[in-house]
């Protein structure tokens, strides 16, 4: 009995890393509406925190399940899209018009695609390297964004730059560009002190000023995974064509 109770308790871990995300989505919807947009940014970054426990959890107590799969993909809809969004647009949008709306509606499309994608080729999808930029990648990009124009106010006279910004980051989360997991790098498996310092130096900056390092952080992994990709085309050639290999082998 004892044992079965343990059981059910490993289950219950990882939901509950799951459902605080998705409950700080919601509150950083909250604080959005309260204007509170500091407060709803950091909301979003606890929930990509979360987000990244839930799934490490499952596989250290071996209780990884389709329901678990779900409802992750759920919570990152409401925290990493919805949420997101919304913040956005009631920073920037909200007298835009129907632009502004359309825009922040795009961004949660693109993101529920992007799981949808993620979902239904979740057993092709390499370790290595992610099918677009996953989508906390692109929530955190949105904060940043909402983060630098707490310290630089003029940034919101600018409607067209955000309007640009928010749909570019929505179509890096449906594109085929590669981004880099780091799960199986090379580069990191031969540098595992340099790796580790670095490691150290960005955990330390975001302490020290968050709402400059945390967009610096993610620009810099885009700008450099799109350069990347630029200049190594022919490495990733076919990388994620498996459904047109699926289809050759049936005809």
């Amino acid at each position: 009995m004892l044992t079965q109770n343990k059981r059910k308790l490993a289950f219950f871990l990882p939901n509950t890393f799951t459902a605080l995300n998705m409950a700080c989505g919601f509150g950083g919807i909250i604080q959005a509406l309260g204007g509170h947009f500091y407060m709803a940014s950091m909301l979003i970054v606890l929930g990509a925190i979360f987000d990244s426990m839930d799934g490490r959890v499952a596989r250290m107590t071996n209780t990884q399940s389709n329901f678990g799969e779900q409802f992750d993909s759920l919570s990152d809809l409401v925290s990493f899209g919805v949420a997101p969004a919304f913040i956005f647009y009631f920073r920037f949008l909200q007298d835009s018009g129907r632009v502004g709306m359309v825009t922040a509606f795009v961004f949660m499309l693109c993101g529920a695609l992007r799981l949808a994608r993620f979902n239904a080729n979740i057993g092709h999808v390499k370790s290595d390297y992610f099918q677009g930029l996953p989508i906390p990648g692109g929530a955190t990009a949105v904060i940043g964004y909402i983060l630098v124009s707490l310290q630089f106010p003029e940034l919101k006279d600018y409607t067209p730059l955000a309007v640009g910004y928010l749909i570019f980051y929505a179509l890096l989360m449906i594109s085929n560009i590669p981004f880099t997991s780091f799960k199986n790098s090379e580069w990191v498996r031969k540098h595992k002190k340099q790796t580790l310092m670095i490691m150290f130096a960005i955990i330390a900056s975001l302490f020290i000023y968050e709402e400059v390092m945390i967009p610096i952080i993610i620009t810099a992994y885009v700008l450099i995974s799109l350069f990347y990709f630029l200049t190594h085309r022919q490495k990733f050639a076919g990388i994620f064509a498996w459904k047109n290999d699926e289809e050759d082998e049936d005809k």
